[in-house]
């Protein structure tokens, strides 16, 4: 069994992407547009204009995978109830990746040591998206 994150970001998703390769060295992995899909979706589902977003894309980040979309193109992504988190193998990769992260977004917990780990953080990045940034301690 797999368990994936699936991203919903209502018309950005091209934008989150190029995003997360910047910041998280993510790769794409597959990209569709709406206008790609065998099928056309149900009248009314999409608004006018949306063909070129993103109905679907894979991309990974240091070898973890999630999916993405621009779901609806409402442009209103709604994160909440979840974090993604990411661990990574010594303290200053993990700072880069949270301060790259943090670039105009919104900083819940600063990057740095806690009782469980020698670097943790939390911020929401642009897009609303909550990431725990964490140092995977042996």
């Amino acid at each position: 069994m797999t368990v994936q994150p699936y991203l919903f970001f209502e018309g950005r998703c091209e934008e989150a992407l190029a995003f997360y390769r910047d910041a998280l060295g993510a790769e794409v992995d597959g990209l569709m547009r709406y206008r790609d899909a065998p099928d056309p979706p149900p009248p009314g589902m999409l608004p006018p204009g949306t063909e070129d977003r993103v109905m679907h894309a894979s991309f990974s980040v240091a070898g973890a995978a999630l999916m993405a979309s621009d779901g609806m193109c409402s442009g209103r992504p709604r994160f909440e109830g979840f974090s993604v988190v990411l661990q990574w193998p010594d303290l200053e990769a993990a700072r880069r990746r949270f301060d790259a992260l943090a670039d105009g977004s919104e900083v819940r917990m600063p990057f740095g040591p806690t009782f469980w780990s020698r670097g943790f953080g939390v911020v929401a990045d642009r897009f609303g998206v909550p990431w725990m940034i964490t140092v995977a301690d042996a």
